[in-house]
């Protein structure tokens, strides 16, 4: 799993699980694009001002980062995008890392794999 953090020409944050889209073979291979796996729009919120009750100043909050599908309405978990259309490609902080494997990427997977077991176990049995 490649974790990347996009800007694209749109002016969109994307992180996503990124595979080069490629043709050729060793000196004659050229990326002509990538595909992103879930990928997810990342949205930044300016630091909140919060008052201080006790002492009567003004204190700042952390960036609140919310993350959201990247093309909701479509079937396909993978999107191929064009090399031409992404600007830059770094990698994401650790915590937005975090952030996106637990919230996109293992969404759900707990929740299923329990279901599962309550399922299976005989004991359970009404």
């Amino acid at each position: 799993m490649t974790i990347k953090l996009l800007l694209l020409k749109s002016g969109e944050d994307m992180i996503a699980d990124v595979t080069e889209m490629a043709y050729g073979e060793d000196d004659s291979r050229r990326v002509v694009g990538y595909y992103l796996n879930r990928p997810c729009v990342v949205k930044m919120r300016d630091p909140n001002v919060l008052e201080d009750q006790s002492e009567g100043r003004g204190r700042k909050a952390g960036f609140e980062v919310s993350l959201f599908p990247w093309m909701p309405l479509s079937s396909e978990e993978t999107i191929p995008v064009p090399s031409d259309w992404v600007v830059t490609m770094v990698t994401p902080t650790i915590k937005l890392t975090e952030m996106y494997i637990e919230d996109i990427v293992n969404y759900g997977k707990n929740n299923q794999s329990t279901a599962a077991d309550e399922q299976s176990d005989p004991d359970n049995a009404d």
